[in-house]
């Protein structure tokens, strides 16, 4: 009887008892793999990335926000994120400047949700993860300090850091590649792009950035000047400390003209080249 009490209550909540159960352990090859893509990001936008994928739910309409809100930046987009009255986690609220970031993860939904997952059930292997993989792409002579970013750390951690805090980039980069040893005549140098970025000012420091980090060597994260502590077992129940909140569904409003990306200014972005943005000054 309990357990069909149990199960009733769960399916009224829109649950399996799946998805109660903690999610299998990922051993590092599969961590590896999970985390190839996202692992040379910059610290600041790395943690935020994890942070956010375990709010899998909120992923798609966010997406969809920042691809039809792209033509705003700096402070209007700011004041845009706060008007708007958006439901989702301030985690996922952070990743709006970067429409390609949220558009990456909207569109693999499943490796969203595993992210999350894992990053909920197993930080730590997944900071361990991204170490290994950061050090191969330094070691096979990928990843190192450019004009854009700064390569460092202490002892067996890697830190990647913006050279200007102010301005994240988001590199593009084919893992099959920059995991591996190179070809013999491969010139390593241009097999990263860390050319495109999004600038990032004081306006959107309630949403965590320019106190965004990881503390390696004691495998913490930490998002808004805080440490992440949301596991699977307080996932229901732990709040992040923001200055930002999230509204009920029902209190999200619109203030802006909606104007999607075209398909040149998507494929711009998940390319690293500068995006020519074909909308400013035509609403």
């Amino acid at each position: 009887m309990k357990k069909k009490t149990l199960l009733g209550a769960a399916m009224a909540l829109g649950f399996s008892l799946a998805g109660l159960a903690q999610p299998q352990l990922l051993p590092p090859p599969e961590l590896d793999r999970l985390v190839n893509r996202i692992a040379l990001y910059p610290d600041p936008l790395l943690a935020q990335v994890l942070a956010a994928s375990t709010f899998p739910n909120d992923i798609p309409e966010a997406a969809n926000w920042a691809d039809r809100h792209h033509y705003l930046s700096g402070d209007q987009l700011a004041a845009a994120i706060s008007g708007d009255h958006l439901p989702w986690d301030p985690s996922v609220q952070a990743l709006l400047p970067f429409p390609g970031v949220l558009d990456m993860m909207a569109r693999d939904m499943s490796w969203t949700q595993r992210l999350g997952d894992a990053f909920l059930a197993q930080q730590q292997d997944v900071m361990d993860a991204v170490q290994r993989m950061r050090r191969l792409a330094r070691q096979y002579g990928y990843l190192r300090t450019n004009p854009t970013i700064v390569v460092g750390g202490t002892g067996p951690y890697i830190e990647i850091t913006p050279v200007n805090p102010a301005f994240v980039c988001v590199p593009v980069y084919d893992p099959l590649v920059v995991f591996a040893p190179p070809r013999p005549g491969f010139v390593v140098g241009g097999a990263i792009n860390f050319g495109f970025g999004v600038s990032i000012g004081v306006a959107f420091r309630p949403w965590g950035w320019g106190y965004n980090r990881f503390v390696w060597n004691s495998h913490t994260v930490i998002v808004n000047n805080a440490p992440w502590h949301r596991t699977w077992a307080t996932r229901t129940t732990y709040v992040h400390p923001y200055t930002v909140q999230r509204y009920e569904a029902p209190r999200r409003v619109e203030t802006h003209q909606l104007v999607g990306r075209s398909e040149a200014e998507r494929e711009a972005v998940r390319s690293g080249r500068e995006m020519h943005e074909e909308h400013r000054g035509k609403r």
